[in-house]
């Protein structure tokens, strides 16, 4: 069995994780009259999009709202690049319930660095201050995933990224797994802004990275410190 994080709850399958996952958001949805979210690639949180956004969740959701950001993005417009921001309108799917100017994709086009300046400049803009303020997290709710070398977002182990401490948004020209493509990722500080962070963590691949974490290995994923509750959520795979 994989060791387990602090605050690690253990669901039967990926789908349960995404479900689970739905009612935290709607919770967190529900305490503020505008709430920020910070979105994550992967497929868990793909069936959580689709979720929401299906019979059971949509009418349940305050879409009005809420704000959807996202952690990463992959530079390229080729199928192979996974774009976090096609994924994420797929999973709304056509009819997507999100408002018109509701969701705040990374740009690309230019760029790595490029896109990294524009969104921290959007962020900053959206929280009002150029400096975060720990009494006034710039997320409601981060969502993160954990890579099968300890990553999250786009901070891979050994990469300067992960060591950066004054910016909101960073470009990343090299990715420490595939696909090889360069990435914009938001920082330790900007991710741990947050009143409340979920991890979705499924499948076999994911026991190693858990392990590692828990014997104490300084890996990403386990340097991000919100400012509120911080929550795991596994799929019994995962735990092995």
């Amino acid at each position: 069995m994989a060791g387990l994080p602090p605050c690690a709850i253990v669901l039967p399958d990926a789908d349960a994780v995404a479900r689970e996952a739905a009612e935290r958001l709607l919770t967190v949805a529900a305490a503020t009259a505008r709430a920020a979210i910070c979105l994550s690639g992967g497929s868990t949180p793909k069936r959580l999009y689709g979720l929401l956004a299906g019979p059971d969740f949509r009418a349940r959701v305050p879409w009005e709202r809420l704000h959807w950001f996202f952690g990463d993005e992959r530079v390229g417009d080729g199928p192979e690049a996974g774009s976090n921001r096609r994924m994420v309108e797929a999973a709304f799917g056509p009819d997507s319930p999100v408002p018109a100017g509701h969701l705040h994709p990374i740009p690309t086009e230019s760029g790595p660095d490029a896109g990294a300046a524009a969104y921290e400049a959007a962020l900053r803009a959206w929280y009002g201050a150029d400096r975060l303020d720990p009494a006034r997290p710039l997320f409601d709710l981060v969502l993160l995933g954990l890579g099968e070398d300890g990553h999250t977002a786009s901070l891979f182990p050994g990469k300067p990224a992960v060591a950066e401490t004054g910016r909101w948004v960073v470009g990343v020209p090299e990715a420490g797994l595939a696909p090889f493509v360069p990435r914009v990722s938001l920082t330790l500080p900007a991710l741990g802004s947050a009143r409340a962070l979920l991890f979705l963590v499924t499948g076999a691949g994911k026991r190693d990275p858990l392990a590692r974490l828990a014997a104490g290995e300084d890996l990403p994923a386990g340097r991000v410190q919100p400012q509120g509750d911080v929550a795991w959520l596994l799929d019994r795979e995962a735990v092995g």
